[in-house]
């Protein structure tokens, strides 16, 4: 396997990933994470609630991430992800396929793959023609129950062989990713470790973090 500091590859970016619960003041909270860091990404992420609501949820956090240069990424649905005029969709294994979403958002979506902690997987979703995939879970996470457990084998195997970046998610904080990001990461995915304390705080930490593990050894 080729040593982690020979990999050549583009720094190491933050993903956040909203709580179920986007209402109340959550878009001033996201205003704060967004302003704390460098992050590339946020997936709004919600769950049973109908498409009218969802966009009322989604169309003020949308404008937050577009004046910052954020893609706005959703969760599962590609019908969301067309009504919103999103920048992209993620998929799990039991959602429509990459090449039904890329029929419905066109050539710029950005359509990322849940691919847990199978190279079988990845590879199919590369060939499928995904801008990225994901894998996870790393660390015990209360987010979301926990299936599949990654290893950082996977990370160092698809940064040697495949071009398209990958993204580690699961129960990631600024003190567990710095060996991720040495790994091959190229996103990092979070959500509890932001939202559930003071997200402007732990936006600065990863930022630290990233830093970090980017720098030569």
């Amino acid at each position: 396997m080729t040593d982690d500091t020979d990999i050549e590859r583009e720094p190491t970016q933050l993903y956040l990933i909203s709580p179920l619960e986007v209402g109340g003041d959550f878009p001033q909270r996201l205003e704060r994470a967004l302003d704390a860091g460098e992050v590339a990404a946020f997936q709004f992420r919600v769950k049973d609630i109908d498409q009218h609501e969802a966009v009322r949820l989604a169309e003020p956090l949308q404008a937050i991430c577009a004046a910052r240069g954020v893609a706005f990424i959703v969760n599962d649905s590609i019908s969301l992800a067309k009504r919103l005029k999103a920048d992209g969709v993620h998929l799990g294994q039991d959602d429509d396929t990459v090449e039904e979403a890329r029929k419905a958002l066109g050539t710029d979506a950005q359509i990322g793959v849940t691919c847990h902690d199978s190279r079988h997987l990845a590879m199919e979703a590369g060939d499928a023609g995904a801008d990225y995939v994901a894998f996870g879970a790393y660390f015990p996470t209360t987010t979301k129950e926990t299936k599949h457990v990654a290893g950082t084998d996977l990370l160092e195997w698809w940064q040697v062989i495949f071009e398209i970046p990958c993204v580690a998610i699961g129960g990631i904080t600024p003190e567990n990713c710095v060996d991720l990001v040495r790994k091959g990461a190229d996103f990092i995915a979070v959500s509890g470790a932001v939202w559930n304390g003071d997200e402007a705080e732990a936006v600065a930490a990863f930022t630290k973090a990233i830093a970090e593990g980017m720098a030569p050894a």
